[in-house]
Formats: structure tokens, sequence, C-alpha cells
């Protein structure tokens, strides 16, 4: 599958996110053939699920699968992966990472680098709009979701 239409399929998850009330981070898992093996979308509010984030929610989705079904997938996420996002990446072995964009929020694609993981950056202006958006209107609702006390920023937007 091209990288771009991967991630509109995270992007349309965002999207859906943000129009529950949700926080729009999106994810879409796709195995090396080609095949939508999970799509999920931060579900932290909508749920009441402190770990249902965009690629948790995915990885929920995909249901069981067997290791063979990770190897050769790509896991494409509208933002740049936090630290418990890029843990279930490493831990099921997923090897290519596509990253909508970082700029609202840097995670751990540097460690994912290290492991031997393939990160595509896009920088797509959709993700980023659609964050700052939504950041700008739930300042509290973001903080809240990377961990950060209400008026502390671990990055400017």
């Amino acid at each position: 599958m091209d990288d771009h239409k991967g991630l509109e399929l995270a992007l349309e998850e965002a999207r859906k996110g943000y129009e529950e009330g949700g926080i729009p981070i999106g994810a879409a898992l796709v195995s090396a053939d080609g095949r939508v093996l999970g799509r999920g979308h931060n579900m932290r509010i909508q749920a009441g699920n402190p770990i249902l984030h965009g690629e948790t929610s995915c990885l929920q989705n995909a249901g069981r699968l067997p290791s063979s079904a990770y190897r050769g997938s790509t896991m494409y996420t509208t933002l740049s992966p936090c630290d418990m996002c890029t843990g279930a990446c490493l831990l099921y072995g997923i090897p290519r990472v596509v990253v909508g964009e970082n700029r609202t929020f840097m995670g751990g694609e540097a460690y994912l680098k290290q492991r031997g993981v393939e990160v595509v950056l896009l920088d797509s202006p959709e993700c980023r709009e659609l964050m700052q958006k939504f950041i700008a209107e739930k300042p509290e609702v973001w903080n809240e979701d990377i961990g950060v006390e209400e008026g502390v920023s671990s990055k400017k937007i």
C-alpha cells in the first residue's frame, strides 16, 4: 500500500475521534501485501480508558494475530507515537512506522530507529492542522493525554 493511502486510513480514524469529542489521533496497521489488519483511534475520552491511544486502539481492533502477521507490516499513525505506543510497536515486532506529523508532539521515533524500526515521516499538513485545532480547543485534555500537568507543555505548537 502506498504510504499516503495508509496514512489516509489513519487520518480517517483521527477525524472520527475528533467528531466523537475525543483526541484526534488515528492509526492503521497494514500487512506487507496491503491488507488492513486493524484500524483505531484514541479513545481515552470516549471509553474513559487511559491506554487506548491511536496505536493501541488499532492493535486491539486487529484482535489476536500470530506473530508472523506483524512481520512486514506497517503502522500508520497520524502523530509521532508516545512511549507507550512506541513500546507496543516494538513488542509486536512491527518493522515500519509511518508518522503523519511530529511538530505538535515528538514521541519515540529515535528509540524506534535505534531498535531497527524504519520510521518514515510524511509531515502531513492535514494531520498537523487537526492536532493544532484540537490542542487550541482542549489544551487540558491534550496535556492529560501526554502526561503533562496543566499549564506546562512539553512542546509548543
